[in-house]
């Protein structure tokens, strides 16, 4: 393509103009940084940290070979664990354990360090839901009950129906009595919440009264003491708002007046320049810096159009109550946002080096979007999304403490250059590679003084783990992964590293996305077991799930649970072990070339079921830039589709293509009819462009080579090959 980028020659460095007019006009303006500072900065940050970047991705590639190699040495044989432990420790892949450690990570919000709930994941690029997902610290319970199938069905189309509501308010006065429970009797029997003094008196519908079993959960009201508007709880550090109006169309019909419940629900939010945005230019790579500069200042606004009406949305004020002394109560409605950033392996040609050379676009993350986050540090600390003066960085894909050990280097020298305190920066590691999970206490221990945030996230792990055996032989297919023993561990392996460390009570233990939006009935019967893992957050797709897992923190007291885990790992009691951790997913007859493992509509239904999760998430990355959103299954199914799933399905075909379970001719004919039945699921998008019959567009051609190129992809990323079809079909935009 021929790029038409206008670039500014500064420092060395040529800075596409959109980049440098926003840096100068925007991002530096009140920051208290000088713009030659902070140039000369970026470009020394280039020099120094270019070429370690690239040693590193070098390292990762030579380690790939070897281990390649190793595989394609053995097969046939049977897998022998102490043989290959021994040699993933001789190529320094597996690293001897230090010895006993715990963090020492400071001024950490109690958001991040105590208190447990779930966490919103939210594409930067898009306003309109990084607003929706800031603003998701509070949320109607009854809103989300009614509103979802999470009552085991969905509500009838139409206006409100009263026996649908009549359910919602019987499960959620079962929610307050497990939650709040009072001294006698039930919510359910409650006709009146007031105020004596200051003790709050339930009046029942037999005449008596009572209160709450434990009066430190009552924490204040609103409105008038003897006939309140809402009545603040609180339980396991999580708020629980019960709104009191009578005059309301659901209050009016409650024997209590109780109008709604309104919930503590993402108290942390991750904005996302990673896997869930698609920003492969200077102008896409600009308009997502702006958005989170607006998050940090609290100007970030969007013209909102709902229902024939046309609104402003903006980040929402504190919730204001009286405590039970008479007193002002303020409670934070905003949730606690953190970055995260790209990778080490992809360049950007927003910024190129003084050889003319794209520089490494995490480099240029870390310096802008901690530029950007300078300014919440600065404003008065009641306003402040960090009042313990934090900024907050996600740092994905890293593979081993070396790489660890990178980041935090790039984010020391950002410190000095931006001129904050060491340690300002916290990162956050994302445990979803193979050679993080074996060596996370060293990863951990390398960033011992800013790490606050880990986790499991099982797509992109599991990506990792197919590329990485890719010449062990054919894997199990994907319906199987979760059941096999890795997985496991590695959700085990990760809480216990993290207690072993000292997070509890100072840093996150986190797992991964609930990935079906819509299926809000099998979130609560699920997602449950992330709290009770230890866990103190995990991932969910949108504001309602957030309120609806909210409540699995109600059933779990995690930091309870947390010192129970950590007594068993005092006394010695391991959930997991590495050998556990190298169990290859393997077909069990995957070396027995007589036997035959799946039969031919097996094999096409696992086919079927990747081309079209690939190709549903591809075209919409490709042709419209979209980097995450609702991509129906195969079943029809809305399913959360971003680069970690397109990973893993991407490098399970190519494995079993490489092995020859499948056919190259099959992978195509598969690829042109899953394309067909995408371009069907999709026909009522006037933005959708149909990949059949021609299959020539960027996008159909992205997919394949995604499949055909599997092997050779380094880690198995989607990111080369999606960024180089994308630039394509824009350059073919600008010439039409």
């Amino acid at each position: 393509m021929t790029d038409q980028t206008e670039y500014v020659t500064v420092a060395g460095l040529s800075v596409s103009r959109d980049l440098y007019d926003f840096c100068a006009n925007e991002a530096l303006v009140g920051s208290g940084v000088q713009p030659d500072d902070f140039w000369l900065g970026l470009a020394t940050l280039v020099t120094e940290f270019g070429p370690r970047t690239a040693e590193l991705l070098d390292v990762r590639q030579t380690m790939q070979s070897a281990i390649d190699g190793w595989h394609r040495d053995h097969r046939g044989q049977p897998h022998d664990p102490e043989t290959y432990r021994g040699f993933l420790e001789g190529l320094g892949y597996l690293l001897p354990a230090g010895p006993p450690f715990s963090i020492e990570t400071s001024r950490v919000d109690p958001e991040i360090a105590k208190l447990a709930a779930p966490q919103l994941v939210v594409p930067v690029t898009n306003a309109r839901y990084a607003l929706n997902a800031a603003n998701a610290r509070w949320g109607s319970l009854y809103d989300a009950l009614y509103g979802t199938d999470a009552l085991g069905d969905v509500a009838p189309p139409g206006p409100y129906d009263p026996q649908r509501g009549t359910r919602v308010v019987d499960w959620v006065r079962g929610f307050l009595d497990g939650a709040i429970p009072l001294a006698q009797s039930s919510h359910r029997s409650a006709v009146a919440y007031r105020l004596v003094g200051s003790a709050l008196v339930v009046s029942l519908n037999d005449g008596t009264t009572t209160t709450v079993a434990r009066q430190d959960c009552f924490l204040g009201f609103t409105g008038e003491a003897d006939e309140p508007s809402s009545i603040l709880f609180e339980h396991n550090g999580l708020g629980v708002d019960v709104i009191i109006d009578r005059s309301h169309p659901v209050g009016a019909t409650d024997p209590a007046g109780v109008a709604d419940v309104i919930i503590e629900a993402a108290a942390t939010t991750i904005v996302d320049f990673e896997d869930s945005v698609a920003t492969v230019n200077s102008t896409e790579k600009t308009a997502a810096y702006r958005n989170w500069l607006g998050l940090m200042t609290g100007r970030l606004t969007e013209e909102v159009t709902k229902d024939g009406s046309t609104f402003t949305r903006s980040m929402a004020s504190d919730r204001v109550y009286t405590a039970p002394d008479g007193s002002p109560l303020i409670r934070r409605s905003r949730a606690l946002l953190l970055t995260r950033n790209v990778g080490h392996l992809m360049t950007t040609p927003a910024v190129l080096d003084a050889d003319g050379r794209t520089i490494p676009e995490g480099l240029l993350d870390a310096m802008v979007t901690v530029l950007c986050g300078l300014h919440d540090l600065v404003r008065p600390v009641e306003e402040r999304n960090s009042p313990a003066g934090s900024i907050y960085v996600v740092k994905p894909k890293m593979h081993g403490p070396g790489e660890v050990s990178l980041a935090c280097e790039i984010f020391s020298r950002v410190e000095q250059i931006l001129g904050l305190q060491a340690d300002t920066v916290k990162i956050g590691i994302m445990d979803e590679e193979r050679r993080t999970t074996l060596n996370l206490a060293e990863c951990i221990r390398v960033a011992s003084k800013r790490v606050c945030f880990i986790n499991t996230g099982f797509l992109d792990r599991t990506g990792d783990e197919i590329h990485t055996a890719m010449m062990a032989g054919p894997m199990v297919r994907k319906v199987e992964m979760k059941a096999q023993r890795w997985i496991s561990a590695y959700e085990d392996w990760n809480v216990d590293i993290g207690l072993a460390t000292g997070f509890a009570g100072r840093a996150q233990i986190g797992k991964g996305m609930w990935a079906a939006p819509d299926l809000m009935a099998d979130l609560l019967a699920e997602k449950i077991g992330h709290p009770r893992s230890g866990a103190s957050c995990a991932w969910v797709p949108s504001p309602t799930a957030a309120i609806l897992h909210a409540t699995h923190y109600h059933q779990v007291d995690v930091a309870s649970r947390q010192q129970e885990l950590r007594r068993h790992l005092d006394a010695g009691q391991t959930r997991a072990t590495i050998d556990d951790l190298l169990t290859i997913p393997l077909e069990p007859e995957a070396n027995d070339a007589d036997v035959q493992r799946w039969n031919a509509e097996q094999i096409q239904a696992e086919l079927d079921n990747n081309a079209q999760s690939i190709l549903g998430y591809v075209v919409r990355w490709v042709d419209q830039g979209i980097g995450c959103s609702t991509v129906p299954d195969i079943n029809d199914v809305g399913l959360m589709e971003d680069r970690a799933t397109c990973r893993i399905s991407s490098q399970h075909m190519a494995n079993w293509l490489y092995h020859g379970v499948v056919t190259e001719e099959q992978v195509t004919e598969t690829m042109r009819s899953m394309a067909a039945v995408v371009d069907s699921q999709n026909i009522d998008d006037e933005a959708y462009s149909d990949m059949a019959p021609g299959y020539e567009g960027e996008a159909f051609r992205a997919a394949c080579d995604l499949v055909f190129s599997g092997v050779e992809q380094p880690s198995g990323y989607t990111e080369p090959i999606l960024h180089a079809r994308r630039l394509e079909r824009l350059a073919k935009e600008q010439l039409t």
